[in-house]
C-alpha cells in the first residue's frame, strides 16, 4: 500500500541539501526534538514574511525565506505549521514551487511516528482498516493519506481532498429529524454546520468541556428550540478530569493547571437526553474512549461523524473498533482540505 517511496525521516536525515524549518509554533517544537532523537541537522528556522521580526526560536534567528535564499540558494523547507486557510495553503504550494517542501509529520496527540518500524508493526491492522471501507473514494483517501504521513510529501496529501458537503450530502443524508450529539462543539461552530444541512431537527446536545468554550457556545446557541449545552468532556467512564482553562480550540485533557471538570460517555448521555440519530465526536485524542463509552448506544447505529486525525494510528484503528462494536456500520474517509493532514474523518451509516 505504500508506493515507492522513502519516509520522510530517512529522507531528511540522508538530505545533500540544507534544512530549514517553517513555523515557530508547538509543531516545529515536536519536529525539532525528532530531529535531535533521529540526528538530523536543522540549518536554521524560517517564517512567514509578516511574522519575521528575527527573533530567536530554540537557538536559531528566524529568518525570511529570501534571506535563505540568499545565504543558501536551494535548500529544503520542512514544514511545521498547519492550517486550513486557502490564501495559506496557497502560499505554502507556492514555497513548494521554489524549493523541496516535505512534512515530517508529528502527531496531535500521543508519540509515535509514522516510519518504516510502525508500518511494519502496524501492517496488518492497516490492510484490515483498509478493507473495512465502503467505496473506492475511502480506499483511495485512505492510502494517500498513508502515503503521505509516511513520505511527507504535499503531493498525497491534496490529491483526494474533498469538501465536507459531499459527504454530509452523499453519506450523512441528514434528515429533518436528527437528534444529534456534538461532542467537541467549541464555541456552536459544528452545531451550525448541522444546521446547515437541516432544515429541522429533534434535539441538539452540545458537549464541550472548556469552560470559557461552553459559555460562548450557550451565547451563540440561545435561540435554538430542543438545545442542551453540557459542559464536559467525553470518554469511558463517569468522572472528573483537567482541562486548559484557556480558550482555545484544542482543550488539553490533563494539564495540571487545568479546571477540574466533569467528564461522562455517550451511553451516559444517551440515558440522560434519549437516543441520538447523528453523533460528531472531534475531542483531541478522546475518540478511542467515547467509542468505547458508547457501545449500548452505537448498537442503535447512529450516523457517526469522527474525527481522524489526533493519534497517528486513529485513521486505521478507529474503523476497526467501530466495526468491532457495531458490524453493520458501513465505514467511509474522507480528507478535507487541511495542511497536514488534519480534517481527516471517518463517515459511517
Amino acid at each position: 500500500m505504500i508506493d515507492n517511496n522513502i519516509c520522510v525521516w530517512d529522507a531528511l536525515k540522508n538530505a545533500e541539501k540544507p534544512i530549514i524549518l517553517y513555523g515557530m509554533g508547538n509543531g516545529a517544537d515536536k519536529v525539532l526534538d525528532e530531529f535531535n532523537k533521529r540526528n538530523i541537522a536543522c540549518h536554521g528556522v524560517m517564517a512567514s514574511d509578516d511574522f519575521v521580526r528575527y527573533q530567536n526560536f530554540r537557538g536559531f534567528t528566524v529568518k525570511k525565506m529570501s534571506d535563505f535564499e540568499e545565504e543558501l540558494g536551494d535548500f529544503i523547507v520542512a514544514l511545521c505549521f498547519a492550517s486550513s486557510l486557502p490564501d495559506v495553503m496557497e502560499h505554502i504550494r507556492c514555497v513548494a514551487a521554489c524549493h523541496e517542501l516535505l512534512v515530517p509529520n508529528v502527531p496531535v496527540y500521543g508519540s509515535e511516528i509514522i516510519d518504516d518500524s510502525f508500518i511494519e508493526k502496524y501492517k496488518d491492522d492497516i490492510n484490515r482498516a483498509y478493507n473495512l471501507l465502503a467505496d473506492d473514494k475511502s480506499k483511495e483517501v485512505f492510502k494517500n493519506a498513508l502515503n503521505f504521513l509516511y513520505s511527507g510529501k504535499l503531493y498525497y496529501l491534496t490529491k483526494s481532498d474533498s469538501d465536507k458537503y459531499e459527504a454530509f450530502l452523499n453519506i450523512l443524508k441528514l434528515t429533518d429529524n436528527e437528534s444529534y450529539l456534538d461532542l467537541g462543539a467549541y464555541r456552536g461552530d459544528t452545531v451550525d454546520e448541522f444546521l446547515h444541512y437541516t432544515n429541522d431537527y429533534q434535539k441538539i446536545v452540545a458537549v464541550e468541556p472548556n469552560h470559557k468554550n461552553h459559555s460562548k457556545m450557550i451565547e451563540h446557541c440561545n435561540n435554538l428550540s430542543n438545545f442542551t449545552a453540557v459542559n464536559a468532556g467525553i470518554s469511558d467512564i463517569n468522572g472528573t478530569m483537567l482541562v486548559t482553562k484557556g480558550g482555545g480550540r484544542q482543550s488539553v485533557v490533563g494539564d495540571k493547571n487545568g479546571i477540574e471538570t466533569p467528564v461522562t460517555t455517550v451511553d451516559s448521555l444517551r440515558e440522560a437526553h434519549g437516543n441520538f440519530t447523528y453523533i460528531k465526536a472531534d475531542i483531541e485524542g478522546m475518540e478511542h474512549k467515547m467509542l468505547d463509552g458508547g457501545i449500548v448506544t452505537l448498537s442503535e447505529k447512529p450516523k457517526l461523524n469522527i474525527a481522524a486525525y489526533h493519534t497517528n494510528s486513529d485513521f486505521f484503528t478507529l474503523p476497526l473498533r467501530i466495526s468491532k462494536i457495531n458490524p453493520e456500520y458501513k465505514i467511509y474517509i474522507r480528507k478535507h482540505p487541511y495542511i497536514p493532514c488534519w480534517d481527516l474523518n471517518l463517515y459511517c451509516i
